[in-house]
């Protein structure tokens, strides 16, 4: 049971939450990827990483859109 003075977290915070971490995700693994210049592996991988992260990004964001119709 929820007392009037607790916060309560919702469904929507927490993919909003998740869409703005992975954003950030994606951000930084593209940065990543163009700042390594002494490893071409670990670059390809942060580019890698930079374009599965950008999926997950795109899924939430379709979720929360979706929830606003």
């Amino acid at each position: 049971m929820h007392s009037q003075q607790e916060v309560r977290v919702t469904t929507h915070d927490k993919l909003m939450r998740a869409w703005e971490n992975s954003m950030e995700l994606v951000r930084d693994f593209e940065n990543y990827s163009h700042q390594v210049t002494d490893d071409r592996q670990a670059a390809q991988v942060f580019a890698q990483f930079a374009e599965e992260e950008s999926l997950h990004a795109a899924k939430l964001r379709e979720m929360l859109l979706e929830r606003q119709r």
